[in-house]
């Protein structure tokens, strides 16, 4: 999936480098302010794919000494930043911008190219048009890279349960953008046909505020990523099912897994080992279920096994829930 998240935030930020040309030329030839924030809003969004390719990036660094595991973790950390810049950047301006509008309403002034007249509702109308076109084809991309990689999983439950959040990070981007851009083009035309041009400024309000509820919402699942999340139930179930039927495995005392990154799961199992094992014999299983497991599962990476009693293993999961509620 890192070719579909790479390809996905490449189709974003040429998206959004040429809605922000639009806007900047807009900005040009009406003298809108408005319109102006709204390119450099656009900047800030090429910006954030940017940071999301470095952070890609980073994450392909191997492991050192400083950092035994890798750097996966590295697009979690630039994923987060890039949703506090949606917060910041995009949706607090745009309900500060929407605030003043309202308290300042102005009609969108005539604009003027090569001495010829344009009505500067055209033009803005114009603008938000090819930037409706620009933001949904580069929506198309992400959502199919998304699609391949949800299964029969709900969007919504798949987006919870992604650990890529380069990919889900640029789809709820794209898609917050499309839906302000379809406010905005709302406000633009009601402002004009009713001759209210105060409802700019609230389509710009409402533009913030869904800009915002996205941006809590990819913090929260980037935060997630960032502290460490287990694998997929199913992952776990089948690690659980090739380890319990492995020879010389009495009983599976616990599988405890961890992604490093989008495709790097460190798994450590707990296993009661047959007592009649020798060495060798133990050293042999280990190898055998390090191989089968990372066979199996390709985002597996890192394989540890411990060899404990069940008892022993029991009063281990007791000690740390005691400790937890300590």
């Amino acid at each position: 999936m890192a070719h579909a998240s790479t390809s996905a935030i490449y189709t974003a930020a040429g998206a959004n480098l040429a809605i922000a040309v639009a806007k900047f030329a807009g900005a040009y030839v009406t003298g809108s302010s408005a319109m102006l924030a709204e390119g450099a809003h656009s900047v800030v969004d090429t910006a954030n794919q940017i940071l999301l390719l470095v952070g890609l990036r980073r994450a392909t660094k191997p492991a050192d000494a400083k950092h035994p595991f890798g750097y996966g973790r590295e697009v979690y950390f630039y994923a987060f930043i890039v949703a506090l810049l949606i917060f910041l950047g995009g949706g607090i301006f745009a309900v500060y911008e929407g605030v003043h509008k309202i308290r300042h309403p102005e009609p969108a002034a005539d604009a003027s190219l090569f001495g010829h007249p344009l009505p500067g509702f055209w033009v803005n109308v114009a603008i938000l048009g090819f930037s409706v076109a620009a933001e949904g084809a580069s929506f198309l991309v992400a959502m199919r890279a998304f699609w391949a990689e949800k299964g029969e999983r709900g969007p919504l439950s798949a987006v919870r349960r992604s650990k890529d959040p380069a990919l889900f990070t640029i789809l709820v981007e794209d898609f917050a953008a499309l839906l302000g851009l379809v406010i905005a083009l709302a406000g633009v035309i009601l402002a004009h046909i009713l001759d209210l041009p105060v409802l700019d400024g609230w389509s710009s309000v409402g533009i913030g505020l869904v800009l915002v509820g996205m941006a809590v919402f990819l913090m929260i699942e980037t935060h997630g990523l960032l502290i460490g999340e287990a694998a997929d139930p199913e992952v776990v179930a089948v690690i659980r099912e090739i380890v319990r039927t492995e020879a010389g495995v009495s009983h599976v005392n616990e599988v405890l897994t961890q992604h490093m990154g989008p495709a790097d799961i460190l798994v450590n199992v707990s296993l009661d080992l047959d007592d009649a094992l020798s060495a060798s014999a133990v050293e042999r299983l280990v190898a055998h279920l390090d191989r089968t497991l990372k066979a199996r599962i390709p985002d597996v990476t890192r394989v540890f096994v411990e060899a404990q009693a069940r008892a022993a293993s029991i009063e281990g999961v007791r000690g740390r829930g005691a400790a937890d509620r300590v």
